[in-house]
């Protein structure tokens, strides 16, 4: 297992999940109001395509860092791990 010191760090990403964290509170209390059901599915949309854009950039992150060191490393049964790891994530 990699030291934390040469994993990325991903506290970039924390503005834009308190950003979702406010937006679920603002769909629970939509709920709680009975709003009108599209501002309440349009609000659930804003937040998942928020944390959408969060898992694109923490992958982009993950094959541009972790995915290359492996590579680069010419360890096979490194770059076998990080294959099937991408594999895992793309296939759900």
């Amino acid at each position: 297992m990699k030291s934390s010191s040469q994993h990325p760090d991903h506290k970039v990403h924390l503005k834009r999940l308190n950003r979702v964290r406010g937006q679920l509170d603002g769909v629970e209390k939509m709920i709680e109001e009975r709003r009108y059901c599209p501002d309440i599915v349009f609000q659930i949309r804003a937040a998942a395509k928020a944390l959408q854009a969060m898992e694109a950039e923490i992958m982009k992150t993950h094959i541009h860092g972790c995915v290359k060191t492996a590579v680069k490393s010419r360890d096979e049964k490194e770059i076998g791990k990080k294959i099937d790891e991408i594999m895992s994530l793309v296939n759900k």
